[in-house]
């Protein structure tokens, strides 16, 4: 995923990286994860090159809107998107164009993006704005301060996320919550000490081996019992009727 650099700029050291650093067990557990609770009108704030937005599309939405600032970005979403899917596509951060869309969704997906905004707190009430009544916020962040590392910071990371503080902003802005829990217990400890420690880089070799050969017996064993922390972290919140 993508999302917007602070400050408003359209682009951002690493973010090709993050587009090429794709895990599709990884993203195919997290869409697995909203797939209950995505339905009707859906947008995906900081679409990168839409490759989770055609995960999202097997859920059969009735729309999908990609709000997606970069240039590059937004141009390759052509590669992946089917020609026939109901789309429709921007070039634009969500908040460029919020007062252009206020109760026009049904779910709002938000997938390593939020930590890239300064103004969080902003954004969910502009999230709450745009949902109709009973619509929802499906949300994955980066968990975990004491893990901020120099990796995160050069690809435009303002925090790392923790559960109760997280819960605690969605209920403020409006929502009620739906279910909010840690995800990825074992990549903790690696991402403390090659990244943090080591001030290491995410490549794009680790991300697959990762995704190969950890995440689905991790899937299987946190979908049976959630982990008391991980390095991620998965809310999702309804918008009060």
């Amino acid at each position: 995923m993508s999302a917007p650099a602070a400050n408003g700029a359209h682009d951002y050291a690493g973010r090709d990286l993050e587009a090429m650093a794709f895990a599709r067990n990884y993203h195919g557990w997290i869409r697995d994860l909203f797939a209950p609770h995505v339905r009707g009108d859906v947008a995906e704030v900081g679409a990168g090159d839409a490759r989770f937005s055609t995960l999202l599309l097997e859920l059969a939405p009735r729309s999908l809107t990609l709000f997606e600032p970069s240039a590059d970005m937004h141009a390759r979403q052509r590669t992946y998107l089917p020609e026939a899917a109901p789309v429709t596509r921007h070039q634009a951060t969500f908040t460029d164009l919020a007062d252009r869309h206020v109760a026009v969704f049904d779910t709002m997906v938000y997938v390593n993006v939020m930590e890239h905004i300064a103004d969080d707190d902003g954004e969910l009430a502009l999230i709450h704005r745009a949902l109709r009544p009973g619509g929802t916020l499906c949300l994955f962040v980066p968990a975990l301060p004491w893990l901020m590392s120099d990796f995160d910071r050069s690809i435009g990371h303002h925090r790392r996320y923790v559960r109760a503080a997280l819960r605690t902003q969605a209920r403020s802005a409006g929502f009620e919550l739906v279910r909010s829990h840690y995800l990825d217990f074992p990549g903790v400890l690696p991402w403390f000490v090659i990244m943090r420690l080591m001030r290491g880089q995410l490549t794009l070799a680790k991300v697959a081996t990762y995704d190969r050969y950890v995440v689905p017996w991790m899937r299987r064993i946190e979908t049976l019992r959630p982990p008391p922390f991980g390095k991620n972290l998965i809310l999702i919140a309804r918008k009060r009727d």
